[in-house]
């Protein structure tokens, strides 16, 4: 082709670069779907997702509520004035617990005990109550009449009188007679001890016996008793089986006193000895205790 058939369109197009190819078209991925909206959307994403590492605050909001409470209580938190307090209420307790334990061991004895049993207890109980408000009551008249008397020394002789006679009597010195009781213990094994003896003595006492004779033996205030072969010593006096009491007193407080639940006979008789207790409306106590002059005690009034 030559020059003149150069076109100044041909011209123009060789001198304009090739047509770029046109871009391929790339096929569009459909869009993902919106998060839903509501109680599904404040659940956690998975660790190593787009929101991020989880917070203190995801973790517990994570939690359910029963972990939670546990979270909150332990470990426990304490301060020292829950401490004091805690340590306080502990003491008072276990003071409360000793207390109740020591009333139930005192309560022990009685609470096994029969009601005709406990009824005997507290008649004799009353019957001791009313022995003192009478002695009491038999003082103050003795008062009453010094106070009142017209001749004090002469009255004051009289009371002086009758107080040798009834000194006399728990002294031994002097023989005594009056209502009471007699006790016989049969002991054909071999078994009643000094002891045995000595608690009876001691329960007659306290019921307020007055005046003691045992196997023809006065039984005083430093009255002592012994084992000895054999038998049983009172104040070195050997005395042998069966031994008899008599004892002058109220009978109604004395032979209650000895057949209470537990008490001599029922001691007596788990020794295999065998005990007689009878009311007597006179017994006469005979058996006499020499007088002894004290080496160093004297009478104030000197």
């Amino acid at each position: 082709m030559s020059s003149q058939d150069e076109t100044p369109e041909n011209r123009l197009r060789k001198e304009l670069p090739e047509e770029a190819p046109a871009p391929r078209q790339v096929p569009q991925l459909p869009a993902a779907p919106r998060p839903p909206q509501g109680p599904a959307a404040s659940e956690p994403e998975p660790e190593g997702g787009s929101g991020g590492a989880p917070g203190p605050e995801r973790d517990a909001s994570a939690l359910s509520g029963r972990q939670r409470l546990a979270k909150g209580l332990w470990p426990p938190r304490v301060s020292r004035a829950q401490l004091i307090v805690a340590l306080l209420l502990f003491g008072l307790g276990f003071g409360l617990a000793v207390q109740v334990a020591s009333t139930s061991d005192g309560d022990g004895a009685l609470r096994g005990a029969r009601q005709e049993d406990l009824v005997r207890i507290l008649d004799e109980l009353d019957d001791r109550t009313q022995r003192l408000e009478e002695e009491k009551q038999g003082l103050e008249d003795q008062r009453t009449e010094l106070e009142n008397s017209s001749d004090q020394a002469e009255e004051a002789r009289k009371q002086t009188v009758e107080k040798e006679k009834q000194l006399g009597i728990l002294a031994g010195t002097v023989a005594a007679q009056g209502p009471g009781i007699t006790l016989t213990i049969h002991d054909g094994k071999g078994t009643v001890e000094a002891d045995m003896l000595l608690d009876a003595i001691q329960e007659l006492r306290a019921a307020g016996a007055e005046a003691i004779q045992v196997n023809g033996v006065r039984v005083v205030a430093d009255t002592y008793l012994t084992d000895v072969k054999g038998g049983v010593g009172v104040d070195g006096n050997k005395i042998n089986a069966p031994y008899r009491f008599k004892v002058i007193g109220k009978p109604q407080d004395l032979e209650p006193a000895l057949n209470i639940p537990g008490g001599v006979v029922q001691t007596l008789e788990k020794e295999q000895a065998t005990v007689a207790v009878e009311r007597v409306d006179k017994i006469v106590v005979s058996a006499l205790r020499a007088a002894k002059q004290p080496d160093y005690a004297r009478s104030s009034s000197e």
